[in-house]
C-alpha cells in the first residue's frame, strides 16, 4: 500500500512580520520545525518571560546583544527539542525556525548571528549569587524555586494535599 503524502501546507502565525508556513518542498529548511509549537505553548504559559524575571542583568547595556529572556528562551527551546549540551547552540543560532521562534531573524550588529552562541549561554547557565568579571547575569535563587512553585500550582485549580518531587528519572526501583 502507497503512502498517501498531503503536499499542502500548514500556516503558523505570522512572526518578526513575516508569514509562517510549513511546506514539504524544500527551500530553506530546518529539522526543528515542532519548535513553532513548543513557543506557541511558551507565550500561553509565559515560561520565558518569568523565567527571566528571575535574573539580573549586570552588564553594560551598550554591549549586550542579546537580552536574558532571549537567551533563556533560546536555552528553553533548545532544551525542548533534545539539544541539551551547549555546543549545539553554535549551530542552532544559525538554525531558520530557531530564529523565527525567538524574534530575531539576524543580529542587530554585522558580526553577531541571530542568536546566541555556546559562551554567552554559558554566562546565563553559571549565574551565581553575585556578579564576577565573567558572570554579569545574577539569578535570584529564591525567586527561582517560587516560580517554579508557581507554575506547578497555576494549572491546578487548588492546592494538592501532597506534592512528591522526583527527582530520579529512572522507574527502576532497584536503583538507587
Amino acid at each position: 500500500m502507497q503512502t498517501e503524502c498531503s503536499a499542502g501546507a500548514y500556516e503558523f502565525p505570522a512572526s518578526c512580520g513575516r508569514r509562517v508556513v510549513a511546506r514539504f518542498d524544500g527551500g530553506r529548511m530546518s529539522s526543528d520545525g515542532g519548535v513553532i509549537l513548543v513557543k506557541q505553548a511558551d507565550d500561553i504559559l509565559g515560561l520565558s518571560r518569568r523565567f527571566a524575571a528571575c535574573f539580573r542583568d549586570k552588564r553594560h547595556p551598550g554591549f549586550v546583544e542579546y537580552r536574558v529572556e532571549d537567551l533563556v528562551r533560546q536555552r528553553i527551546m533548545g532544551l525542548a527539542l533534545g539539544y541539551e549540551d551547549l555546543n549545539d547552540h553554535d549551530a542552532l543560532r544559525h538554525d531558520p525556525v530557531m530564529g523565527l521562534v525567538s524574534g530575531r531573524l539576524s543580529g542587530s550588529r554585522a558580526n553577531c548571528a541571530a542568536l546566541a552562541g555556546k559562551s554567552t549561554l554559558n554566562r546565563l547557565e553559571r549565574s551565581g549569587h553575585k556578579a564576577d568579571r565573567y558572570c554579569r547575569i545574577i539569578a535570584d535563587h529564591e525567586v527561582l524555586a517560587t516560580l517554579f512553585v508557581t507554575l506547578f500550582m497555576d494549572q491546578h485549580e487548588r492546592a494538592p494535599a501532597r506534592i512528591v518531587l522526583d527527582v530520579d528519572a529512572t522507574d527502576d526501583r532497584i536503583h538507587g
